[in-house]
């Protein structure tokens, strides 16, 4: 799994300009079933994408698509992990 932090390195103005293709992007990749969960931070400087995917090099080409990336109003952190405890309810998650 990865958690992809995103931090956005243009004016709100231009994020607020860019979220309904951002928007499309993350629907396409939650219909995918690459994106599990999704949301901005608090306070707005951001926002966060916990996903899954074969490899890192997939989840590299997945982020190339976000046109908040594309439009350098974004960058993004990856961190991989394993998630080796889950809650009950998202056991189908879990991974060795």
């Amino acid at each position: 799994m990865f958690i992809l932090r995103l931090t956005y390195v243009k004016p709100l103005s231009e994020i607020d300009r860019l979220l309904p293709p951002h928007r499309e992007y993350v629907a396409k990749y939650f219909a995918s079933g690459n994106f599990l969960f999704s949301g901005r931070q608090e306070p707005r400087t951001g926002g966060a994408i916990i996903a899954r995917a074969g490899s890192r090099a997939e989840v590299e080409a997945i982020i190339k698509e976000d046109p908040f990336l594309i439009e350098g109003a974004a960058e993004y952190e990856i961190v991989e992990f394993l998630a080796a405890t889950t809650a009950p309810d998202l056991d189908g998650y879990r991974e060795s």
